[in-house]
């Protein structure tokens, strides 16, 4: 059998609906440390890189009238996933996490499986479901 090149080279961005266009950037840019990069204000949206993955935030048409995510019955993005810098903390980054009112802590820190990486599940503002690793070290 012969093995192909992959037609892909990762992810290029990721692109979220989100209800509040600054209130999700306000997250990403004060909780995780992202820069605005930049957005197309016709349809407003705002682009976000932490220097290795790229997001693109699109504020709802309607926000009222928008539908949550069930991760349990929608097609689509179940959750983001983002893994923490080599020299983060991720117990420190779930405290500050955890004081923010614009956010959900659906568990904190713990083992991924029975590995020593280890991870925590929140919802960012908008709901959307945010998985935090932190790769075991090499």
């Amino acid at each position: 059998m012969t093995r192909s090149i992959p037609a892909t080279s990762g992810v290029h961005h990721v692109g979220l609906t989100v209800p509040r266009l600054d209130t999700a950037q306000r997250f990403f840019e004060e909780a995780l440390g992202f820069e605005t990069i930049g957005g197309v204000a016709d349809y407003p949206s705002a682009f976000l890189s932490d220097g290795a993955v790229m997001l693109t935030l699109w504020q709802a048409a309607e926000p009222k009238n928008a539908i949550a995510f069930d991760r349990r019955n929608n097609l689509g993005l179940h959750h983001l996933s983002l893994a923490i810098h080599p020299h983060g903390d991720l117990d420190a980054l779930h405290e500050q996490l955890a004081e923010r009112e614009d956010v959900r802590i659906e568990f904190a820190p713990e083992s991924l499986g029975d590995g020593p990486t280890r991870h925590m599940m929140c919802a960012i503002p908008g709901g959307i479901r945010l998985e935090l690793i932190a790769p075991a070290a090499a």
